[in-house]
């Protein structure tokens, strides 16, 4: 039975270990805790956790981490029809260093990981087909047959008038070059309904600073119905056809960053499941990235992603809290 899910993500899920201690890199961390991981997978979490009907499609390893991360799913409410567990390959691995302002680095394991070798044949169409929005980012673009298997579920979900959402997650270890990973990221930009990017995605794509309005309306395409570009703690700003502004965000301590993105774009792809009018409605626009920009802020006040995610009561609390 393929039960229709209103948002599926498409991609890598992953394990992060991320050091025990914050501030330390890796060669000096004395441990590691293990994290489950992978923007994609996140973002279908943080969508289950917040009353969102999401599914994963994606690829882990036939091993003891892939077997966790498509249990993680299920605990966590999301539809794991579209997992796949490959013979061959492992599971990828990511470690992850936080820095003493909660920022990160990376080091990637993945020399083919499953993700990679997810095969268009193998791809569960169906879920694709009958989703209100999919969700993707890059990383599934950098090789075949993986990449194959991304531009078919995107094409397919198009001609089934599925919203398409892109949020580019630029992971620049894993591409060969900078200037390969600018121009895979772009390949199908003018594609997407709705992008996210963060502030130093728009630095890294444009090349010009984040504030600069021109840099980021070089990114807008008239296809777009919505443009998010994520300003850290400052908040977000937002970019439709007919109106753009900003949203403040909420301060709290953050102690680790990673899925803050995540939990953001998945609240939001929450609201616009529930009513697609925030594209043509600016107030409600404003509070649907209010609650996300409260979403994200919550994630950073935890450790790890997907045991970060917030519930709808958690954001609802930090909003009221702020006002």
């Amino acid at each position: 039975m393929a039960a229709s899910s209103s948002i599926v993500c498409f991609g890598e899920m992953l394990i992060d270990f991320v050091p025990d201690t914050a501030g330390v890199s890796l060669a000096e961390s004395q441990g590691f805790l293990k994290a489950p991981g992978g923007a994609p997978a996140n973002v279908a979490c943080a969508m289950a956790k917040l009353g969102g009907t999401a599914a994963f499609i994606g690829k882990v390893g036939k091993d003891e981490f892939g077997y966790m991360l498509a249990d993680i799913l299920k605990k966590n409410g999301v539809n794991a029809e579209g997992v796949l567990f490959d013979e061959h390959a492992r599971t990828a691995l990511a470690f992850v260093t936080l820095k003493k302002d909660g920022e990160r680095e990376f080091m990637f394991y993945r020399n083919p990981s499953a993700d990679m070798l997810l095969k268009e044949s193998e791809l569960k169409m169906d879920l694709v087909k009958k989703a209100k929005i999919f969700h993707y980012g890059s990383i599934s673009l950098i090789t075949e047959p993986c990449r194959s298997a991304h531009m078919a579920a995107m094409k397919a979900a198009k001609q089934a008038g599925v919203l398409l959402s892109y949020d580019p997650n630029v992971r620049l270890p894993l591409w060969p070059s900078a200037e390969a990973a600018r121009q895979g990221i772009k390949s199908i930009w003018n594609e997407a309904d709705f992008i996210k990017v963060s502030d130093d995605e728009v630095e890294f794509l444009t090349q010009k600073s984040a504030d600069d309005e021109d840099a980021v309306k070089s990114l807008w395409h008239d296809g777009l119905k919505l443009l998010v570009v994520t300003d850290g703690e400052k908040g977000c700003r937002y970019y439709t056809k007919s109106f753009k502004g900003k949203v403040p965000g909420y301060p709290v301590k953050a102690i680790d960053t990673t899925g803050a993105g995540d939990s953001f774009v998945g609240s939001l792809l929450v609201s616009m499941a529930k009513d697609t009018s925030i594209f043509t409605d600016e107030a409600k626009l404003k509070q649907a990235l209010a609650f996300s920009n409260a979403c994200g802020a919550i994630c950073t006040t935890k450790k790890g992603a997907i045991p970060a995610l917030p519930t709808v009561s958690d954001a609802q609390a930090l909003m009221s809290g702020s006002k």
